[in-house]
């Protein structure tokens, strides 16, 4: 496969990487960072370019690179992302608040845009893989901002599904679950008093017990990636705790399951016949 993968290098954009290099996919990477180490451990095989996502012009520019070398893309992971901004909205700096939507919900609009035409021209059902979780289905105070992105995410997910139904496409969100990255050393290093007690507590935690499978989280983007799972689109998909790799799973992901919705009081309410 041609795999176009934003945050690419650092965290589980690079662990991605490097497992889909290793399972003999293509993987054009895009970073702020220098990956020219990458690109010489897999020549021919990694190209990359060093690429700000919340900006537009930029990624328009990388995927015209790709045009030039690639016929095609056969699937989109965006992982680039930051945590940004952090402590109460109503104190946060309103600038730094807007620029850490911008760099996750923006930069994953932008990739798939820019993207798509090359998806069109895929010779199999395409896929595309966005990175959610941090927030996206429960409030989490003092992380207004990575959370409204990431919430955004999901609805874009949803809605760019039910846009291209009937097209060769799935499109759907990945919940990783707490993995120890970069951005567990940042909650630590802001400490309780701007993270929150419960966060600072909660990413201690994580990273003295080695914090959630970066193994399952790699497994779920490979299901998605596959003919496995062909038709299974707009959905948020928790790699720790949902049975994606039950082989009924393609049958359960229907209707409003996996996905973001209003609760209203009928939904708790005991059912008669149990």
């Amino acid at each position: 496969m041609n795999i176009l993968l934003t945050g690419s290098s650092t965290g589980i954009g690079r662990s991605l990487a490097t497992h889909l290099l290793a399972q003999g996919h293509s993987v054009w990477g895009l970073a702020r960072s220098d990956q020219s180490d990458l690109a010489r451990a897999h020549p021919g095989r990694f190209r990359h370019a060093r690429c700000d996502v919340a900006r537009w012009e930029e990624v328009l520019a990388a995927c015209a690179q790709i045009r030039h070398e690639w016929q095609h893309l056969d699937a989109i992971v965006t992982c680039a992302g930051l945590q940004g901004e952090v402590g109460r909205t109503v104190t946060t700096d309103p600038t730094r608040w807007a620029a850490t939507v911008h760099a996750n919900l923006d930069g994953t609009y932008h990739a798939i845009r820019a993207g798509h035409p090359l998806l069109q021209r895929a010779m199999r059902r395409a896929k595309v893989v966005c990175f959610s979780g941090g927030g996206a289905t429960k409030p989490r105070p003092n992380f207004s901002a990575y959370g409204v992105a990431k919430t955004a995410i999901v609805r874009l997910v949803e809605t760019i599904a039910e846009e291209e139904h009937g097209q060769p496409l799935d499109i759907n969100a990945v919940a990783p679950g707490a993995i120890n990255t970069r951005l567990t050393d940042e909650v630590i290093a802001l400490g309780p008093t701007v993270a929150g007690e419960a966060e600072y507590q909660t990413a201690v935690k994580q990273k003295q017990s080695g914090g959630a499978s970066l193994e399952r989280v790699i497994a779920l983007v490979d299901w998605m990636l596959s003919s496995a799972s062909d038709g299974v689109t707009g959905r948020l998909i928790s790699a720790p705790w949902d049975p994606w790799n039950d082989e009924q799973f393609r049958r359960l992901a229907t209707g409003d399951v996996y996905t973001l919705r209003r609760i209203v009081p009928e939904d708790r309410r005991p059912n008669p016949a149990s």
